[in-house]
């Protein structure tokens, strides 16, 4: 490493500071040159792509989630390079998480849309499964790289990217080694064991919750993972309350005034399949109130789009003036891939799309793709920005609504219709699935001095390789389990085939849609962020309760500290914070993969004793006192400026 970088022992405190972004000084100076797009890192990301993306395939057909993949491959590759190979820079780390963490997010787009088709009884081709994956891929990080500085650099400090932020903390702290590394290593055991304990021997619930007593069926909870308690100290106590208030309106007004008016009502109001006097509180959240989450999505998605509408026009202003030689000299941490050479690949994946086969989609068909491409891939990097969460089934029902009522109204109905309609959500879904990932690894790199171009390279390899294996895992485990199953039940897809078989019937709930809508409208005017209180309405109210415990912890730290003291508490509580990131992210690969070779470790499930709640809270607790406790430690080698 060069000499200039030796002497820096962690991040800058204005990593964690809002500033502009020009001013933050990353981990490896401008000016200075590392091995970045090397061949062994290249190679390595390409296997951690792989074992990822099939890992989260399984993981998502099976539960309807995934794990993140980003801080496991930065974890692995350091493990490789400077543990085996005795080689290797934080910079070409940094490399291999980008390219590898591409395989999960690659995964996440594929499960969460093209299983319906395999429900609906269609035969679906490995080739046909690989070319969408990589078309899609490629699509939503090339319509990212000209919104990369407005994301990334000017709204530093205003957009957290949480998970971005960890990555580099992991990766700053295998490059220092010294007491940032032990203090992220104590916080990744500690939350690898936790989640050891409760997701692979089963010695306690990871959710509980319980109802409010004279409130009926107003209901509370938490899951109690590392990870999302990480995120929410990470995000901060502002970002975690606009979350967690979506959730409070979803599950404490909206849920009981549902119940309280439908009590009475014997007959079922769809798209529920029972009457309501029946329906549990979950079946509520599933059968109305996510429907009424994805409108107030699909407006804050919309609005979100306006408003980078100049940001945009923009960034292209800019690169067609480089186009026309009127070059600006651009540092090495501020470099993107030509503008020329985005918008090539571009149409040459629109004429893929329309003409060529598997595909042949049509002129008007590939036209959405790309428009709700560019709809929704700023929204999906302002949501990882400032939640982690990354709504990608609540944008991909937003495409799948409007592709089916455009094709209804030209006439393409039916079977037709239905699998048009699906195959441009596909696409879709796929490319704002890669843009998650891709503006969190765009910040993990703004942070440690990484080349941007190098990166947006490297994810397109990523998406290449991850592609192509895809398509095996899925005809693999279609074979195996048969997709749609009780063994996998592919519970997004399941979903977006209801909704595209819900407009084409013409069943579908606008109502709840249109509710949600207009509650964005509402929140906007109120002068509140539309996006995290949508997600947390969307999402269920343990995942929104777990970051605002986090956010706590950094409120009361705020609250009792600041100038440089808070800034050197603050650094460390992130670094514990991070390692509760890594060690759940790298527990829950270990574990997919368990469950992908069939091996049963939760003997702790047949204990009944372990079904008290006691045993939920006092580890949880003990987590969030351990985070506390870290917060309020200065660092013992100081704090860079």
């Amino acid at each position: 490493m060069d000499s200039n970088n030796v002497k820096k022992k962690s991040l800058s405190q204005k990593a964690y500071e809002t500033i502009p972004g020009d001013e933050y000084e990353p981990f490896i100076s401008a000016d200075v040159k590392l091995p970045e797009l090397t061949i062994t890192a290249i190679i390595l990301g390409c296997l951690l792509s792989v074992i990822f993306g099939a890992a989260n395939a399984y993981l998502g057909l099976k539960l309807g989630q995934t794990v993140g993949a980003s801080v496991p491959c930065a974890v692995t590759s350091m493990a490789v390079l400077r543990g085996i190979l005795k080689r290797g820079n934080i910079l070409e780390n940094n490399m291999v998480q980008s390219i590898g963490s591409a395989g999960e997010s690659v995964a996440a787009g594929v499960i969460f849309t093209i299983p319906a088709l395999i429900v609906w009884g269609f035969d679906v081709s490995l080739f046909q499964v690989s070319i969408m994956a990589l078309l899609g891929g490629t699509l939503g990080v090339l319509t990212l790289i000209p919104l990369r500085k407005y994301f990334v650099l000017e709204q530093h400090g205003y957009l957290p990217f949480p998970d971005g932020l960890a990555c580099a903390e992991v990766l700053v702290a295998g490059e220092t080694g010294g007491q940032s590394a032990i203090t992220l290593f104590i916080g990744a055991i500690i939350s690898g064991v936790y989640t050891l304990c409760v997701n692979g021997f089963k010695l306690w619930k990871s959710n509980i919750g319980t109802f409010i007593k004279g409130f009926n069926h107003a209901y509370i909870g938490i899951e109690t993972t590392p990870a999302l308690l990480g995120i929410g100290y990470i995000m901060g106590p502002k970002i975690a309350t606009f979350m967690f208030s979506g959730a409070v309106l979803g599950w404490l007004v909206l849920i009981p005034l549902i119940k309280h008016f439908g009590a009475g009502v014997m007959d079922v109001i769809y798209p529920g399949t029972i009457p309501i006097a029946q329906m549990t509180v979950e079946d509520i959240w599933s059968n109305y109130i996510r429907y009424i989450g994805a409108g107030a999505v699909v407006f804050g998605g919309v609005w979100s789009f306006f408003k980078v509408i100049p940001i945009m026009i923009n960034s292209f202003k800019v690169g067609f003036q480089k186009l026309r030689g009127n070059k600006q000299k651009n540092i090495r941490t501020d470099e993107d891939m030509n503008t020329g050479v985005v918008l090539i690949l571009t149409l040459i994946i629109f004429i893929i799309m329309a003409f060529l086969p598997p595909l042949k989609l049509g002129i008007g068909k590939s036209l959405l793709v790309l428009i709700f491409t560019s709809l929704f891939v700023p929204v999906s990097a302002k949501m990882v920005g400032m939640t982690s969460n990354n709504p990608v089934s609540g944008m991909t029902i937003a495409t799948l609504l409007a592709t089916s009522l455009l094709l209804k109204q030209f006439g393409i109905v039916g079977e037709q219709g239905m699998i048009a309609a699906l195959s441009v959500g596909v696409i879709v879904c796929i490319a704002v699935g890669i843009t998650g990932d891709t503006s969190q690894d765009l910040k993990t790199g703004f942070l440690v001095g990484a080349t941007p171009k190098k990166q947006q390279i490297g994810e397109i390899l990523g998406v290449i390789v991850s592609s192509i294996a895809i398509g095996f895992v899925i005809i693999l485990l279609d074979g195996a389990y048969k997709i749609g199953s009780t063994e996998l039940p592919a519970p997004q897809a399941t979903l977006m085939s209801l909704v595209v078989q819900g407009v084409f019937s013409e069943s579908l709930p606008w109502t709840l849609i249109f509710t949600g809508m207009a509650i964005g409208v509402i929140v906007e005017m109120l002068g509140l962020p539309v996006l995290p209180f949508a997600i947390g309405l969307y999402l269920p109210f343990s995942l929104s309760a777990a970051p605002v415990a986090g956010g706590f912890i950094r409120w009361i730290l705020e609250k009792r500290t600041s100038g440089e003291e808070l800034a050197a508490r603050r650094q460390t509580g992130t670094l514990v914070a991070s390692g509760f990131v890594a060690g759940d992210s790298l527990m829950g690969v270990i574990l997919a993969i368990f469950a992908y070779f069939n091996v049963n470790l939760g003997f702790g499930a047949n204990i009944r004793a372990l079904e008290n709640p006691i045993f939920t809270i006092i580890p949880y607790v003990l987590m969030w006192l351990i985070l506390h406790y870290f917060s309020n430690i200065r660092k013992p080698e100081g704090l860079n400026d």
